[in-house]
């Protein structure tokens, strides 16, 4: 299947002030021209009266516009032309030729079109057109953005072609000297005519080398698909791992009749998982503790426009401060973003859902859920499962149907068993939280004991008591403050059930305005903060990707890098007391002159593992 990149040269036009009904093609000659991804909220100035409110950090949504033109030459006359969009935020529209293709809710996940239909072949140009509406508000707890900002993608093939996201990658059986590597492969005949088709899987190893092949043919009736089933040998296999990501790429070849008809490339990693209440969590074989952060989709100043260098500047970023895994919070990421975890090695939670029917915002999921859950699921899904960095499958964060309300026991199994007859080669988990007193955390044993790994967000008071009344379950902090983290991370090292920690946040994000931030004693209180603030300022890395001091406190904590950090507290005015939100860190900074401050005193904190040390002034 050709594969063509599709982000260049599109015309926009922002908050079309009459419905466009798509009778007629629009006068786009003073639309704005630009590649994408792009996110125009990012573009926009912040106000205090946006509705996106603090949640959305007070950034402008609305509606845009989104055009395109293209032709079709003759030589894909007789096949099949997709188009294929990794992310739109949000309930894109999308058309060509004024045809409807269909429309998409949900921001977050990938989804395809068949374009032939109504392509016009040669030198006629056909109209791609997208609407996307944010206008609904509010519908996130975070900064969303607003518009295409993930790649676009055309695909071109030949009618008897792979399925989309139709390979499939597991490693079943793994040996020092020998490993089983399955492929099972999902072909379509688009065409008028049955046909029998072959499907050669050849293996190539990290170093470029041939390391296995193998062919199956099977006959498909027209307007069929078919799923082939293989299982290669691959010696003395190279593991993947966060230390050693070392990557196979599978290639596939279709051939009908003499001729090869599609062919397609998928990265993969040779690795085990294993995880129980006795033995923690092992990846080939080996314990591994989970150092792990929570992360937005969001890329700070660039708003949620996702570039491949961006995606991995992040993974980058995280490495170097010590983390060995992420949760996608609390969505599907880009592409690149995985794309970069298997290649630089970072264990991964992908996550599908923030709600399920009782929504958070007026807006939000619980909107669509009804109608949507399982072909978003199935989005995350087939697209992800055969990426060796993604370790567990997650089917919610915080949903009100944690304690079993709404249905939400047979949600969770509905859910779990769905993700588990797709791909039954890695656990299920949830993020759960307690309900603020409102009913007992026994509550949700029976969602619990719908996953395989239970999620425990803000609970590692629980995490003893838990296991001596549900010995199997494994549990892991799903999310913690930086202000807690040597109980958390002393709670991993210490029980064997528990099997890492994720920090909220691992990086800063937008939106959740101020929810960590310092504010004074005595001044009014509420959850997130007033205008200006638009970050969460709750991350270990700031929104430029710099570490914060409690990234260092963290190094301190998890024995890497320097052993000593020195802080010192901003000037507080004369009569204020500073205070801290939950997700909150001391207004530190390792300087110690403000100008006109001489003379006066300044409290200074030590961040070390050291038996014993001594702190000088002016060599004293």
């Amino acid at each position: 299947m050709q594969r063509q990149c599709f982000d260049h040269e599109w015309r926009f036009h922002l908050d079309e002030p009459s419905l466009w009904h798509w009778q007629r093609e629009p006068d786009i000659s003073t639309w704005r021209l630009l590649d994408l991804p792009h996110d125009w909220s990012i573009e926009l100035p912040r106000d205090p009266a946006n509705p996106s409110g603090s949640s959305g950090g007070y950034f402008a949504m609305g509606r845009g516009w989104y055009h395109k033109t293209f032709a079709a030459p003759e030589e894909w006359r007789g096949k099949k032309v997709f188009i294929e969009f990794e992310g739109v935020y949000m309930n894109a529209e999308v058309r060509l030729n004024r045809n409807l293709l269909g429309r998409h809710p949900y921001g977050y996940t990938s989804f395809i079109y068949d374009l032939t239909p109504y392509l016009t072949y040669g030198s006629a140009e056909n109209a791609l057109s997208v609407m996307v509406d944010n206008t609904g508000q509010r519908n996130s707890r975070w900064y969303s953005g607003s518009g295409i900002y993930r790649h676009v993608w055309l695909l071109v093939a030949h009618p008897v072609h792979v399925g989309h996201w139709g390979v499939y990658v597991t490693t079943p059986q793994i040996g020092p000297e020998e490993a089983t590597v399955r492929v099972h492969t999902t072909l379509e005949n688009e065409s008028a005519a049955g046909c029998e088709a072959t499907v050669r899987s050849r293996i190539i190893a990290p170093e470029g080398l041939p390391a296995g092949v193998s062919e199956s043919t099977a006959s498909i009736d027209a307007g069929s698909r078919h799923e082939y089933a293989q299982d290669l040998q691959v010696s003395r296999p190279q593991l993947w791992s966060p230390i050693a990501p070392h990557l196979y790429h599978l290639e596939t070849e279709v051939i009908v009749g003499d001729q090869i008809v599609d062919t397609a490339t998928t990265p993969f990693g040779i690795r085990s998982l294993h995880l129980d209440a006795k033995t923690g969590f092992l990846l080939n074989g080996q314990p591994l503790k989970l150092k792990g952060g929570c992360v937005h989709h969001d890329n700070g100043v660039l708003g949620a426009a996702s570039y491949d260098r961006s995606e991995e500047r992040k993974v980058e970023l995280l490495k170097a401060s010590g983390f060995n895994a992420v949760r996608c919070a609390h969505n599907p990421p880009a592409p690149a973003f995985l794309d970069a975890c298997d290649r630089l090695g970072m264990l991964v939670i992908d996550e599908a859902f923030d709600c399920w029917c009782e929504g958070k915002t007026p807006h939000d999921y619980h909107v669509t859920f009804d109608d949507w859950w399982r072909r978003d699921l199935d989005s995350m899904l087939y697209r992800d499962r055969s990426h060796p960095s993604v370790i567990m499958w997650s089917i919610g964060n915080e949903v009100h149907e944690r304690a079993g309300r709404s249905g939400g026991v047979e949600l969770a199994r509905m859910l779990a068993d769905h993700v588990r007859a797709v791909d039954p080669t890695r656990p299920v988990t949830a993020a759960i939280n307690d309900g603020h007193g409102a009913w007992p955390w026994r509550q949700t044993d029976q969602v619990f004991a719908a996953l395989d790994v239970g999620g425990y967000n803000y609970n590692q008071s629980q995490y003893s008591s838990d296991h001596e009344r549900v010995p199997q379950r494994v549990i892991y902090g799903s999310e913690s403050t930086a202000g807690e983290a040597f109980e958390h991370w002393m709670s991993v090292l210490e029980l064997d059930h528990v099997i890492g920690d994720f920090v909220w946040t691992a990086l800063d994000y937008l939106g959740e305005a101020g929810i960590g931030r310092v504010y004074f004693e005595g001044e009014p209180f509420s959850f997130l903060g007033d205008h200006p603030w638009h970050q969460a300022n709750c991350g270990d890395l700031d929104l430029c990707g710099f570490k914060r001091p409690q990234s260092y406190y963290r190094d301190v904590l998890w024995e890497r890098g320097d052993p000593l950090y020195i802080a010192v507290h901003s000037p507080v005015p004369e009569g204020k007391t500073p205070a801290l939100t939950y997700w909150g860190w001391q207004d530190v900074w390792p300087n110690w002159t403000w100008l006109g401050r001489e003379g006066q005193s300044f409290q200074v904190d030590v961040y070390s593992a050291c038996e014993k040390v001594e702190l000088f002034l002016n060599d004293e």
